[in-house]
């Protein structure tokens, strides 16, 4: 009987330990404060593949984290002078089950090739303005 609270009692304590870590991750990668994304890591089922997470601006660049994840470093950057906006769109099919009618979806360009990224209308409306503060690509003709 000894044994087997003993054997519940560090299951549950591992259990706590694991909690607390994935806390104390997004509260030190959040510091600065984020915002609520999803990013579609995967595209062999239409409408599937997203993976929830938050994105953190950091000197020029969007640093996309999962949210359920230990690792340290993102799992997609966005480099704001690199990046263009292909297009927009409402979710649809299985995504109209995943996302709440307020979130956009953006199909984004980049040098390493197209990231489908979805966020709430105002989390949008910050990226955007942070997408058009970058400098002006080509430098200035006269």
């Amino acid at each position: 009987m000894g044994t087997t609270l003993a054997v519940i009692g560090i299951v549950l304590l591992a259990l706590v330990c694991v909690i607390v870590l994935l806390y104390a991750r997004r509260g030190v990668l959040t510091r600065g404060g984020a915002i609520v994304m999803a990013v579609r890591l995967t595209k062999s089922v239409p409408g599937r593949g997203w993976a929830p997470g938050f994105g953190r601006f950091d000197a020029g660049r969007l640093q996309w984290f999962r949210m359920f994840s230990y690792a340290p470093r993102a799992k997609v950057t966005l480099v704001r002078d690199e990046t263009i906006v292909e297009s927009r769109r409402r979710p649809e099919g299985p995504e109209t089950q995943v996302f709440p009618p307020s979130v956009q979806v953006l199909v984004c360009k980049t040098p390493a090739g197209s990231v489908e990224i979805a966020m709430t209308e105002s989390a949008l409306t910050g990226f955007l303005s942070w997408l058009e503060a970058a400098p002006p690509r080509g430098g200035l003709s006269v």
